[in-house]
């Protein structure tokens, strides 16, 4: 048997995907809505959780809740977002410190220099992801980190796990909507590390793409 929470949020998820609560209509009050099922406000809040989850409600701190406007999917592939036309990027810039897992990527002493670059990936006017790049000081340059040339090799990890507290508040999606998390590595020609990144790609909104290309000698590589 259905729990209350899981009928509600059956309901909601009806009257969102019939289209009688359109994209951008603000939900009833929580307490309304609590009144509205007969249930507790935490019940409520519970059913809420669930359609935030699936991306189709987005609770703004201060206003209340919405029904979500569609993302268009994009895809991350070779190191950017695709199809771009309508993408822009904004970034700021911090000189820091190596610390932590930094150190350990950098294959570098603590506290050795590093300008971080906080990139956050608009598509229209919704924020899409974040990323933060750090480069070696001495390479820092005003251009865009991955317009670097002259990289030998990049490594890339993927992993689903739930949105940082910054995260979820930075890209305002629910703490419990996996992202694809990707720690991206770039070495030179001499094996230096150049750029370290550090992506957070809402799942509901993104596709990762990596294809394999076989050489005629049996060998692959990646892309």
């Amino acid at each position: 048997m259905p729990s209350l929470r899981d009928t509600i949020a059956a309901d909601l998820r009806t009257q969102i995907t019939t289209g009688h609560l359109r994209a951008g209509a603000r939900l009833p009050s929580e307490p309304r809505l609590a009144a509205q099922y007969k249930v507790s406000t935490p019940t409520l809040r519970n059913a809420l959780a669930l359609l935030q989850a699936e991306g189709l409600v987005e609770k703004i701190h201060g206003k209340g809740n919405f029904v979500r406007r569609p993302h268009r999917r994009l895809t991350y592939t070779g190191g950017r977002l695709t199809p771009d036309a309508d993408l822009h990027v904004t970034i700021r810039t911090t000189n820091v410190r190596a610390r932590g897992d930094l150190v350990t990527l950098f294959k570098v002493p603590s506290r050795t220099a590093l300008t971080e670059f906080l990139c956050l990936t608009y598509q229209g006017e919704a924020l899409h992801s974040l990323a933060r790049l750090y480069v070696p000081r001495d390479l820092a340059t005003a251009e865009l980190p991955w317009s670097r040339t002259g990289l030998a090799e990049t490594q890339e990890t993927v992993a689903a796990r739930l949105p940082t507290p910054e995260e979820s508040s930075v890209l305002r999606i629910s703490p419990s909507l996996a992202v694809l998390a990707i720690t991206r590595v770039s070495t030179d020609t001499t094996g230096r590390v150049v750029e370290a990144a550090f992506l957070a790609l809402p799942g509901d909104r993104t596709n990762a793409l990596f294809t394999t290309h076989h050489t005629t000698e049996g060998r692959a590589t990646e892309g």
